[in-house]
């Protein structure tokens, strides 16, 4: 295995947050309480996505509140893999995507005959950031015998020049299959998914060099000290983490893996290491049992995301109410980015099928 650092000097993949987002997601971290208008908003919302003939589909990641009027509308929350396919199953003509860029560029892509639209356009991703399209095409250049595997947090560029995406749910399948093939495989842009996958698989892997902001600030020295005060509690740890804090898991897997493990380990108590908004549908399932967010490297004023995505939080029930109302935000892609982007998830869905 080797480890290809980008151009970019890689350093931690909180580079990419500014002071001014910084800000703004410690504020929204701080507020205990919904709006006080909510009621307002889910009416406005309800009664607008009815009037535009929309659908919303919402990540686990994003605020409760959106993830509960998604549920209560008929819409969707899950992870991307699941989302994905909803998408191009629903019969809404209008679909707004409650989650990060990447995620609406792939509804637009299998859905190319939907209109698709995202509350902000602000929220994007430390890996897709951290994974340039034409970087990325020189290192596949210089290893035209590898294939080229990318995780789904990438840009629509990106998934166009590759043989292969895949989400955290599907990734170790696929790997496994390639290598049982006896290809070798170029990985992007998780280092610490790509080091997990091929310890898992022992395939003969590339690594690209970046890390999402939520998973890369784990500790496990923090999970150790939160383990002492709760030694009764499991760990469930998503496997973009360092990899040492997924050697202290009892489940390690996708969003959807772990709200599945929340439920049928015999714990009463969870340290979760991926992001806290993934709550909602834990409680929602195991009301019983209690979740404690995993430390992160630092605390208060010193964290950056504190365990929550700050590009997930900019999506809020205010701007989703505008975005319902207005079908601002659209996302738009060339027909030839689309057919290209297309080949490589479709073979991943229809891999999953």
């Amino acid at each position: 295995m080797f480890l290809i650092q980008s151009t970019l000097n890689m350093e931690a993949s909180s580079r990419f947050l500014n002071q001014s987002l910084i800000e703004r997601h410690r504020d929204s971290l701080n507020k205990v309480e919904g709006p006080a208008n909510k009621d307002d908003l889910f009416e406005s919302i309800t009664h607008n996505l009815k009037k535009n003939k929309a659908s919303v589909v919402s990540h686990y990641y994003v605020d409760p509140l959106i993830q509960e009027i998604t549920e209560k509308t008929g819409g969707f929350v899950g992870d991307s893999l699941e989302m994905a396919k909803f998408g191009s199953r629903c019969e809404s003509e209008n679909l707004i995507v409650c989650g990060v860029k990447f995620m609406a560029e792939t509804a637009k892509i299998l859905s190319p005959e939907k209109s698709i639209f995202v509350p902000t356009l602000e929220s994007t991703c430390s890996l897709d950031l951290g994974c340039p399209a034409d970087e990325l095409k020189e290192l596949k250049n210089k290893h035209p015998e590898r294939e080229l595997v990318v995780y789904a947090n990438t840009s629509a560029e990106v998934k166009a020049m590759s043989d292969w995406v895949v989400t955290s749910s599907i990734a170790k399948e696929i790997i496994e299959d390639l290598h049982f093939e006896g290809k070798k495989i170029l990985w992007a842009p998780d280092k610490y998914l790509g080091s997990y996958l091929q310890k898992e698989t022992g395939a003969d892997m590339i690594l690209w060099d970046s890390a999402c902001v939520v998973h890369e600030e784990f500790k496990s020295n923090g999970i150790k000290d939160l383990k002492a005060l709760h030694p009764d509690a499991g760990v469930l740890v998503h496997p973009e983490s360092p990899p040492e804090v997924i050697e202290m898991a009892d489940a390690v897997g996708s969003t959807s893996h772990l709200i599945k493990a929340s439920r049928e380990l015999d714990f009463d108590k969870f340290i979760v290491a991926t992001d806290k908004s993934i709550f909602y549908k834990m409680s929602q399932f195991s009301p019983n049992k209690e979740f404690f967010e995993a430390p992160t490297g630092g605390v208060g004023s010193s964290c950056k995301s504190c365990a929550h995505c700050p590009w997930m939080g900019l999506n809020s029930l205010y701007n989703l109410d505008k975005c319902v109302l207005e079908l601002n935000n659209e996302i738009q892609l060339d027909e030839s980015l689309i057919k290209s982007a297309k080949e490589p998830l479709d073979k991943m869905i229809q891999f999953n099928a």
